[in-house]
């Protein structure tokens, strides 16, 4: 059994088969989860688990080489926006109905509880060497 890091056996199975290139959405509640990508649904209640702790904890097991986000969330939701700019400061900004499309390419989906708008971010796998 493992003892630290991502527990959640889907999960943790799931990034064990990404590879460089490949996109990650780490999403709320309300994103439209297109058909194709893998998808690991955290989602519990309303804001549990919350995107904040769940990109923690994605970006402490991955190499992330670039990151998408919805424009709209700098007017929506500032927690999102400061967390993102923590995180990517080269991050990507596209419309919404942008990132909903590029989703669809991306290889898997991690829905998180959260229930503030545009908490949202594609990941594009890099490579640690």
């Amino acid at each position: 059994m493992k003892k630290a890091g991502i527990l959640n056996r889907h999960l943790a199975g799931a990034l064990a088969e990404l590879g460089h290139g490949d996109g990650v959405l780490v999403c709320d509640a309300g994103m439209p989860i297109p058909d194709g990508p893998r998808v690991v649904d955290l989602a519990f209640r309303a804001g549990v688990p919350a995107f904040a702790e769940v990109l923690e904890g994605l970006l402490a097991e991955l190499v992330v080489e670039g990151a998408t986000a919805a424009t709209e969330v700098r007017e929506a939701n500032t927690a999102a926006t400061r967390l993102l700019d923590g995180h990517f400061p080269s991050l990507t900004l596209v419309s919404h109905e942008r990132l909903k499309e590029l989703s669809a390419g991306a290889r898997l989906v991690v829905r998180t509880g959260e229930a503030r708008p545009y908490a949202n971010v594609l990941l594009r796998c890099g490579v640690f060497f």
